[in-house]
């Protein structure tokens, strides 16, 4: 399963299969965990999956940047920026199933 990408229809597949709900059933859960996710995202709020990781998201201020290739200096606006960090939890197991742990 390397270098294979999750997407929204493989998650509600797998909570249709583990749960047994219909297909809609479950694309709708999924639906719903996503946007709530993104809700709280949108209104500043960090969030936190247990044994996962947290979402969090961070203001960067406004600055003066430069073009690298001509040197030119460009304004960059103030902005928010959305961050993860994973968890230990989640650490260990990347780094297990890596044969580095």
């Amino acid at each position: 399963m390397a270098g294979k990408t999750i997407t929204r229809a493989d998650l509600s597949e797998v909570v249709y299969n583990t749960v047994g709900l219909s297909r809609s059933e479950s694309a709708q859960i999924v639906e719903t965990v996503l946007d709530l996710v993104s809700e709280a995202l949108v209104r500043g709020d960090d969030v936190k999956l247990s044994s996962f990781g947290s979402f969090l998201v961070r203001h960067k201020n406004g600055r003066i940047g430069r073009n690298p290739k001509t040197g030119e200096e460009v304004p960059i606006d103030p902005r928010r920026v959305l961050s993860f960090r994973a968890s230990h939890v989640l650490k260990g197991k990347i780094n297990k199933m890596a044969g580095l742990d």
